[in-house]
This record gives C-alpha cells, structure tokens and sequence, in this order.
C-alpha cells in the first residue's frame, strides 16, 4: 500500500479510540465533582507522553522486524513460549472489545445525533456485527479510497472542531467556561487519578498496527512502515491533546445522553452541516476500527494454531479465501460481550486496558531482550527506546489490574490466565499425537510389489481432447454405475497424505492390500514443502505413484475435490475410492483439534457417480 492509503487503513483503530479515549478518563474524574476535572489536562499530557515513548519504541520494532513483528511474534522469539501466549491472550482480547467497544461507542455517536435510537442501540449494534461477518466472511478486504474516506473525514472533522474552539477561546482570552455544578461522589485521590489515567490510557489502541502490517506497505516496506507510524502517532496526540483542552475550555462534562464528542460539535457548529458531518465521520471510523480486528483477529489464531497451541481448524482458509472459522469466532465473542454489557462503552473499558497494555508491555519487553542478544550498530539507543516503552506500558498494565479490577479487570485477566491453559492442553495433546504417530524402525511394512496408476483407455494422453472428453461422458453416462458383477467394476485408490506417519502409512498399507491400482496424493503449501516431501517419499522407497498438488492458502478439499472431478473427467469407467486416513481421539473434548476432513469431501464429492469415501482410523 502507499503510504497515503496505508495512513487511514492502518491507523484507523488509533485515531477513532479519540472518540471514547478522553471520554473514559472524563467519566471517571466527574466522580470527584470540579475539582476532579482540574486534573484532565496534567493526565492527558502524561498519558500524551506516553502514546509518543511507545510509538517511538514501536519504530524500533519495525526496523527489527521488516517482515511484520506483531507482539506475539516478538514475545515468543525472545520471551519464551508462555509470555508469547500472554501476548496473544492480550491481543485476542484487544480485538474482541475492539469490534465490541467500536461498535458501542459508534451507536452512542449515532444516537447522540438521533435519540430516538437510543432505546433500539442493541438490536442496530448487533446487526452491525452481523452486517461484519458477512462481509469479511465474503472476502471484503481494507483497500483504497473506499476504506481511507473514513479515517480522512474523521481526522479532518476533528482537526476543524479542535480550530474552531480555539479560535472560539482565543476571543476570551482562553479563559475556561465553568463546567456545571456536579454532585462529588468520591474524593480526589491518588486512586481516582490512576483510575482516569488507566481509563484514558485506552486512547492508545491500535498503536501497534502498522507494526503487524510492515510487508503491506510499498518498497522500502520497513522505512515507509516508520515514516506512517510517525505521522499516525503525531495525529493521535494532536486530536487526543486538542479534545482535552477544548473539554477543559469549554467546561464540558460526560453525559449519558449525549458523548462529549458530540456536545463538542455542537458548541463549535451548532446543529448544522458541520455537526452531522462530525458525527457522521465518527460512526464511519468506529465502524472501519470494528472491521480492522476482522483482519488482525483470525491472524493471531492462525500463528497459534501453526504453533500447534490452538486447533487445527483456525490454519484453513475458507472459499473466499478468508480466514472464516477466525472471523466467525470474533463476531460471536464480540456480539456475546456487547450485549452483556447493554451496548454501553463505559463498562467496556475496564476489560480494554488489561489486554491493550498487556501486550503492549510483552512486546517492548521482548525487544529490550532482542536488543541485547544482537547489539548491532545503534543498539543500545533502540534499546533504551524499547525499555522506557515496556517501563510505561507496565505501569498503565499494572495501574489498570488494580484500580478496576472490581470493575471488570478480574474478568479480563481470568480470560487471559484461562486462555494461557488451553493453549498449553492444546499444545501437550498435540504433542502426545505427534509421538503416537512418529514413525519408527520396522513400524511399517512396505507392500511387496509396485502398485501404479492405470493409464487411460486405448493408450489416451492424460488431457483429452474435448471430443474425446465427450464422448468418454456419454459413454459414462450409460453405464454410470450400473455394474451388477465385481467384474464390472474397475477401481483406482486415491489416498491422500498429510505426512509420512503412521496414519497415513496405514491408510496406504490398507490400499495396498486391496490389491488394485493405488495412487498416493500429497497437497503442500509451497514448492520447497513439495520437494521435502518428495523427498521423505523416495527415502520410504517409491513404492507407490505419487502426486503432488500445490495450495498455498493451505485450502485441502477444495484441490482434492478438483483433482479428483478431473480424473473422474478423464477415466469416467473407473470407480474411484477415496482412503483417507483418520485420527480418532479417546477424548470427546478432543475431536474439534483434529480436522474432520471425511465429511467435507463426501458433501463435495457426494453429486459426482462412482466415488466412494472411506476412512481408515487410528487410534491415539
């Protein structure tokens, strides 16, 4: 992507979290009446400060991982395995309340501008989910102006309020209009300004995206990858910084019925043009953010279940090439939160923190650690970078544990401790099928004689002509299983391999004993897993004709079902069987970490005549 594409696309979960971001922090210090609000402006450049230590140590890991360095990446490189999955437990949670808290704050948008749907907010927020799963399910991806507009209006919408009220405050001398009496129901304490400080602090969401995002971006990727973050973390504290200091000129305080935002645009162009437009942007962004978890969510998933620490499902791309089973998880945990929590940003809060600053924090660490392994030129100025980084966004983690903890904090660090010790079960049982499978000496017995593939009728080539193809399907369609007598019946084993382990050994020694024609069929990713496969196969022997199909989006039926249509094409008179080799697991809770592959290619296969689907199992 350009880098004025990439901008909007990339930022647009950063920049929209101004619209809930100093609202949280408000929320919080309003319990202390006026002399809370004294202390917006001293949190907000602290927590302003802190949005630039950590997009300047972000920068540091863009040029440490120019292929992409997200936190679960640099944790488990230079953590370890388990505070790699603390990081990805943050991350999954942080995308979760990204589409739930979004979505929230996006209807309060909406409904601040038209309040008569207010009372309808949950039923239209949960449509808008749905409207998000059918379209990412539909292989809709973030690109070009269509999706770069939102982010635009939204930025220039603010920026114009920002002048506006400053030019507004500049003709009385910038002195602050008194926010109204509010009744005090807490002391202003140490506690209160960390709870507004953590609750503020979510502002920051979304700041490592760009690092996720590096290959995305035109040659040089990693340099135009730091020149955007820059740009992004600049806007951030300038519509952060500038929402604060009208909220203290103007003396504007929360309001259920209305977001601060909101009464914002009103003071600055009352309720014309300008006011629609900013509320019209600010549900766009919040909209485009929701959609941003769709792309980064299922990703995560796919990096653990390629670590063989969440099942095996969440590898396969669906038939638009997205990743679906991702996408329909998020959009279920998502719906599930938002309307536990009545479609209302401010309880969502609490829950964003942790996992934000989480993995914010392991991430930072992570490069600290990195930084001293390599010591390369420069080393130690990048490593200090990291350090400050990893030091505040502790702070913020630790802050939030312990202020709102009672708030919903215990919640979100329960999932992550719980998610911690699935991916570890999931881990240890793939571990114990790994072993149950390794092959070992003399485990197989290979078959005494070479099986091969019959050749086409009459000496055919393997590609027919369109003549030849049509005739052979009429022919076929005459005797389209209508064999009475085993005679009649000329079979081919197909028997697809995984790998070479003692399933699919076995899959092939029971193929092979049937004593027809067999033919072995591998699908790889990529060319180099072809040529190690292929070279695992010709160790084993050769035994059996082999053929290989490259997929790389990892998809398996769909090259299996159109291989196999195409071989039904050519050869119509022959019965195919289909042998596949299946896990079968002892526990029930383990069946879903194990691909049930048999089903899928019978319902595809099942319109097709004379092809059978069959299964050998093995028990672990």
């Amino acid at each position: 992507m350009r880098k004025l594409v990439a901008l909007p696309v990339l930022s647009a979960d950063a920049l929209s979290s101004v619209a809930y971001g100093p609202e949280a922090m408000l929320a919080v210090l309003v319990l202390a009446g006026t002399a809370g609000l004294r202390y917006s402006v001293p949190i907000a450049a602290t927590i302003a400060f802190l949005m630039l230590a950590v997009g300047v140590s972000y920068r540091q890991t863009i040029r440490a991982y120019p292929h992409g360095g997200g936190s679960y990446i640099v944790a488990t490189a230079n953590l370890g395995r388990l505070p790699g999955l603390a990081a990805a437990a943050g991350l999954m949670t942080d995308y979760i309340l990204t589409v739930a808290v979004s979505i929230a704050s996006g209807m309060e948008a909406v409904t601040s501008a038209i309040p008569s749907l207010r009372g309808d907010a949950v039923p239209i927020g949960l449509a808008v989910i749905g409207v998000l799963l059918a379209g990412n399910l539909r292989g809709v991806r973030q690109a070009g102006v269509l999706f770069a507009a939102p982010t635009y209006a939204f930025v220039l919408a603010v920026l114009a309020l920002i002048a506006f009220g400053l030019y507004d405050a500049a003709g009385h001398g910038f002195q602050p209009t008194a926010a109204p009496q509010s009744t005090a129901t807490e002391g202003v304490g140490v506690l209160l300004v960390l709870r507004a400080f953590a609750s503020g602090s979510t502002a920051m969401t979304g700041i490592e995206a760009i690092s996720n995002a590096v290959p995305a971006f035109q040659p040089t990727e990693w340099r135009n990858a730091r020149t955007t973050l820059t740009w992004m973390v600049g806007l951030l504290i300038a519509l952060f910084a500038g929402t604060v200091a009208l909220v203290h000129l103007d003396g504007v305080v929360p309001d259920a019925r209305e977001t601060v935002l909101s009464q914002l645009a009103h003071r600055a162009f009352g309720p014309g043009f300008g006011y629609v437009f900013t509320q019209a942007a600010t549900a766009a962004i919040l909209l485009l953010a929701a959609n941003t978890a769709y792309n980064d969510f299922p990703r995560v998933l796919y990096l653990l279940a390629r670590d063989n620490q969440a099942p095996r499902l969440f590898l396969r791309l669906g038939d638009r090439l997205a990743f679906s089973n991702g996408i329909v998880v998020l959009s279920v945990a998502a719906a599930a939160i938002y309307a536990a929590f009545d479609g209302m940003t401010a309880p969502l809060i609490p829950l964003y923190a942790v996992g934000v600053f989480l993995a914010f924090t392991l991430s930072q660490t992570g490069m600290v650690v990195h930084w001293w392994r390599l010591r390369d030129r420069h080393w130690r100025k990048s490593l200090i970078f990291n350090a400050v980084g990893a030091l505040l966004s502790a702070v913020v983690l630790v802050t939030a544990a312990i202020t709102k903890f009672t708030s919903g904090a215990w919640f979100a660090a329960l999932v992550v401790g719980l998610f911690i010790l699935v991916a570890t079960r999931i881990r240890h049982h793939y571990e114990q099928v790994a072993a149950a499978l390794a092959l070992h000496p003399h485990a197989v017995e290979v078959p005494g004689r070479a099986l091969t593939r019959p050749r086409p009728r009459d000496g055919a080539p393997p590609a027919p002509s369109a003549e030849a193809k049509a005739e052979g399907e009429r022919e076929a369609e005459s005797e389209a299983e209508s064999e009475e007598t085993p005679e009649e019946i000329h079979p081919l084993l197909i028997v697809p391999i995984a790998a070479l382990d003692l399933a699919g050994m076995r899959a092939l020694a029971y193929a092979a004993s049937l004593r027809q024609p067999v033919l072995a069929l591998h699908i790889s990713a990529s060319e180099e897993e072809a040529r190690r496969f292929r070279a695992y196969w010709n160790l084993w022997g050769d035994h059996l004709p082999l053929k290989i199909l490259l997929s790389p989006y990892r998809t398996i039926v769909a090259p299996l079902v159109n291989y196999i249509e195409s071989l039904h094409d050519q050869r119509p008179d022959l019965t195919l069987t289909v042998v596949l080799p299946e896990i079968v697991v002892r526990h029930r809770r383990h069946r879903l970490l194990h691909n049930r592959l048999a089903p899928r290619l019978r319902r595809a296969l099942r319109p097709l005549p004379k092809i059978v689907v069959t299964t050998v199992p093995f028990h672990v």
